[in-house]
C-alpha cells in the first residue's frame, strides 16, 4: 500500500488519508499492530527536520506498537495541531511540546559546555504537556527566535559555500533549504537542512556509492566511520540522504557554525513562558561521551563534571523536569542522574529522539524494569496536558496543585490516572 499521503503537502490532506487508513484498518484491509507499554515523547516531524509529518509521526508510532507518543520540534509547536488531530483519529494518547536553547550565560553556568556540543553556556531544554489552549502563545514566542536564526542560517550557509566553493559546488538558502523545511508555515530551519541541502547536491553530483565515498574521504578529508561508509557505499541504500546527512553533520559542523547569540532566550525567559503557559520545563541532559552507547555522538565531556551543581541552579531557576534518553547514556550515568531527580523532587520524562528513518520509534532499553517509572510519568504528562488544557491552574506544577499535592510522587500517580481515564 502506498503511505505517500500522509506526507502531502497539504495539513487538510494528511488528516483526511490517516482517516481512510483508519477506516482501512478497522475494516481489515490493514492489520492492527499489537500494542504494549512503550511510549515516547520525542518524536521530531517536518516543522524542525524528519522525514515525517504529524500524521505519519503518529501513524508510524501507532504502527510500531507505542501505547502513547509525543511530538517535539526545535523552536516550533506548528505541527501540534496536526499531531493532536491525528492520534485523536487513532485512537491514541498524545502529548506535545517543543525544544529549544537557552543563553545560562547570566547563570553560575557561563562559560560552560553545558548540553550543547556547539557553543558554551547555551542549554537545551525542552517544552513538556503544553496544554493545547496555549500553542499560539508559544507560537508567538518563537517567532523572534526563528527570525534571528534566519539571519544566522543566510551567514552558515555563507559559511558553507566557502568550504564547497573548491568543488565546483554551492546552496542557496531560499532555494534549495528553505524547500526543504516547514518554514512558511512556522516551522523552523536547522543545520540539518542546511546539510541536507549539501547532501542533495553531492548526490547530483556523485551520485549514490564509492563515487562520493571517496569524494568525502580524499578530497574533503571527512573522517567517516567504516559502519558510514558501508551505508554510502550502498548504491540502493533505502536510507542515502539520511545517512549521508549524519556523516555531513558530524564532521562538517564545527567547520561552518555561527554562534547563536539573539536566538536564544534568556534561560529565566524561558521559565517564564513555562509559568505562564502551565508547561512542564524540562532540562535536557546529554552527559558526558566516551564509548557513545548510540553511535551517534564524539567522545566529549559535557556536564557531568558540575552535575550536582547544575541541579542546585535547575532548581534555583525553576524548572519543574529533566528529560533523558535511557539508550544514550551508560547505566552508571543514569543511575546518578535519577538519584539527583528524586533528591531534587523533580519530575522524570523520557523520550527517544526520533528525525530520521533508520531510527525505530520504541526504545528498547527503555523497557528495562528499573524505568518502568518512565511509562508512568508519561501518563501523568497525558493527565496534566488534559487537565491544564481545562483550566491551567489545575496543571501538574501549578501552586495550587502544589499545595493539594506536596509530594511529587503523589502528583505522578494521580495524574498518571487522568491520563489513562481512570476516575
Amino acid at each position: 500500500m502506498n503511505f505517500d499521503g500522509l506526507n502531502a503537502p497539504n495539513p487538510k490532506d494528511r488528516i483526511e488519508f490517516i482517516k481512510k487508513l483508519k477506516e482501512d484498518m478497522d475494516s481489515g484491509k490493514i492489520e492492527k499492530p499489537k500494542s504494549g507499554n512503550d511510549v515516547n515523547n520525542h518524536i521530531h516531524t517536518i516543522y524542525s527536520f524528519s522525514p515525517y509529518s504529524p500524521a505519519k509521526a503518529v501513524w508510524c508510532a501507532y504502527m510500531a506498537g507505542l501505547s502513547t507518543a509525543g511530538i517535539m520540534d526545535h523552536d516550533s509547536i506548528s505541527g501540534a495541531r496536526e499531531f493532536i488531530k491525528a492520534a485523536e483519529i487513532m485512537g491514541m494518547a498524545s502529548t506535545i511540546g517543543a525544544e529549544c536553547r537557552v543563553d545560562m550565560s547570566k547563570t553560575p553556568l557561563a562559560g560552560r559546555r553545558i548540553n550543547n556540543p556547539d557553543q558554551e553556556s547555551v542549554a537545551y531544554v525542552a517544552l513538556h504537556g503544553i496544554p493545547h489552549t496555549q500553542i499560539d502563545t508559544v507560537t508567538e514566542f518563537f517567532k523572534p527566535v526563528k527570525a534571528a536564526r534566519t539571519v544566522r542560517n543566510r551567514m552558515m550557509t555563507d559559511n558553507i559555500n566557502k568550504i564547497l566553493a573548491p568543488y565546483d559546488l554551492s546552496i542557496d538558502f531560499d532555494k534549495d533549504v528553505v524547500t526543504l523545511s516547514e518554514y512558511e508555515n512556522s516551522g523552523s530551519v536547522t543545520e540539518r537542512h542546511l546539510l541536507f541541502a549539501v547532501s542533495k547536491k553531492l548526490i547530483q553530483k556523485f551520485g549514490q556509492g564509492s563515487r562520493l565515498t571517496d569524494f568525502l574521504v580524499n578530497d574533503m578529508k571527512l573522517n567517516i566511520s567504516e559502519k558510514v561508509k558501508t551505508y554510502l557505499n550502498d548504491e540502493n541504500n533505502p536510507f542515502y540522504e539520511y545517512d549521508l546527512l549524519g556523516a555531513l553533520k558530524s564532521e562538517m559542523v564545527t567547520m561552518f557554525l555561527v554562534p547563536s547569540t539573539d536566538e536564544c532566550p534568556d534561560v529565566r525567559e524561558i521559565v517564564k513562558l513555562a509559568k505562564k503557559t502551565g508547561s512542564i520545563l524540562a532540562y535536557a541532559y546529554l552527559g558526558d561521551v566516551g564509548n557513545s552507547v548510540t553511535g551517534d555522538k564524539k567522545t566529549q565531556k559535557f556536564e557531568d563534571d558540575y552535575i550536582a551543581e547544575l541541579f542546585d541552579v535547575l532548581k534555583e531557576l525553576g524548572f519543574d523536569a529533566v528529560t533523558y534518553m535511557p539508550s544514550r547514556n551508560t547505566m552508571e550515568q543514569l543511575e546518578r542522574i535519577r538519584r539527583l531527580c528524586e533528591k531534587y523532587e523533580l519530575f522524570q520524562i523520557s523520550g527517544e529522539d526520533i528525525n530520521t528513518p533508520r531510527q525505530s520509534f520504541i526504545c528498547e532499553a527503555q523497557r528495562r524494569p528499573e524505568f518502568a517509572n518512565l511509562e508512568a510519568a508519561t501518563w501523568a504528562l497525558i493527565g496534566h496536558e488534559k487537565a491544564a488544557t481545562i483550566d491551567i491552574s489545575d496543571g501538574m506544577f501549578s501552586k495550587k496543585t502544589a499545595e493539594k499535592y506536596p509530594s511529587l510522587n503523589e502528583r505522578i500517580e494521580y495524574y498518571s490516572k487522568i491520563g489513562r481515564g481512570i476516575k
